[in-house]
């Protein structure tokens, strides 16, 4: 299972071009008139496995029926999510803050983030133990590091950039997703995830180590929901009936992550293929991505101001110029919807 890149939709420009005969007022109207917001199109940002157990859960458990949903298609991806989502074919998609920001920036896409699942991303540099052994930014120097073309290439570089080292002191080695070059003793690090590759390697025998971004000088936020600008000005109900349903599936995932991986192998993935065990512990890894003190504090989704501009500076980065957290980010209606629903911001611990 492979990695995603971040990535630039080229055709966000001509997507926008149909977006004002997608939904509307009219929509919206009949919507509340009839208690019905209609059916629901969610771009996933990678396969069907355990990354989206609380979608399957909110799924399962009818909190996208009880919110007014008549109908959930949840499509898999890999795929040009930022430009799905601005064109109307997905009402919400799923992606990061640097794949999103990337689009806006460069084709003035009308998307915005209305909330996350992930407050820290999933890149890392992985590497062996009893190899690279990658562990600080500083023992990147002098090593071999696998890194995929486009925007994983662009992070690599931020990477660098933000921890003062000089590019000419790291040999950048073109690779695919698969992490064999890692494992063949190609490269000396790859760049992977967290909650897969990394994962991946270690149930293969291997002790690993992980440089995650994150922690190094390189926090954004990811899995988060975004959607169009006219989409909130002109459903904004629409919007909070979904936030407040993928909160409830997400609540349900905390409080039995492994039920969620079972979910992701026996049902939404099951033509995959999904190795139970990996799946079980991916949902434990990413649970330390979705729960942190702030968001203890303050619900799922929702993302701090000081995080914000943590987000902003990782952009900054990584060359992409927005300099105005209202460019990328709209949580107005996910404050309104937990200000509504208190009961909302519990984050429930496993059983």
């Amino acid at each position: 299972m492979n990695t995603r890149a971040v990535r630039t939709a080229a055709a966000v420009t001509t997507a926008v071009l149909a977006l004002s005969a997608c939904g509307g007022s009219d929509e919206t109207d009949a919507a509340a008139e009839g208690g019905d917001l209609g059916a629901l199109t969610l771009q996933l940002s990678w396969i069907k496995n355990a990354e989206f157990a609380g979608e399957y859960f909110a799924d399962v458990n009818g909190h996208y029926t009880e919110a007014g949903f008549s109908d959930v298609t949840m499509d898999p991806g890999p795929g040009p999510i930022e430009t799905l989502v601005a064109s109307g074919e997905a009402d919400f998609g799923l992606s990061n803050a640097v794949a999103t920001a990337q689009v806006v920036a460069e084709e003035d896409a009308p998307l915005k983030i209305v909330g996350t699942k992930f407050q820290k991303n999933p890149f890392t540099i992985l590497s062996l133990a009893d190899g690279g052994n990658i562990a600080t930014p500083e023992d990147l120097v002098g090593k071999r590091i696998g890194v995929q073309a486009g925007g994983n290439e662009t992070l690599f570089d931020a990477l660098l950039e933000v921890n003062g080292i000089d590019p000419a002191q790291v040999e950048k080695v073109p690779v695919e997703y698969d992490p064999a070059p890692l494992i063949d003793g190609e490269v000396d690090g790859f760049l992977a995830y967290l909650t897969n590759e990394s994962i991946t390697v270690q149930d293969a025998g291997y002790e690993v180590t992980n440089l995650p971004f994150a922690d190094n000088g390189l926090p954004f936020v990811a899995e988060s929901i975004i959607t169009t600008e006219e989409m909130i000005a002109d459903e904004p109900e629409k919007v909070k009936a979904f936030l407040e349903a993928e909160i409830r599936g997400w609540q349900d995932y905390l409080r039995d992550p492994e039920e969620g991986a079972r979910l992701a192998v026996e049902e939404y993935g099951a033509d995959l293929g999904l190795d139970m065990a990996k799946e079980i512990e991916q949902a434990e890894v990413q649970s330390t991505l979705i729960v942190t003190p702030d968001v203890e504090s303050n619900g799922l989704l929702t993302i701090t101001d000081e995080l914000i501009e943590q987000n902003l500076a990782t952009l900054a980065a990584a060359g992409i110029d927005l300099t105005d957290a209202g460019d990328l980010f709209d949580l107005s209606l996910l404050d309104e919807l937990l200000a509504e629903k208190p009961e909302l911001v519990e984050v429930p611990s496993a059983a």
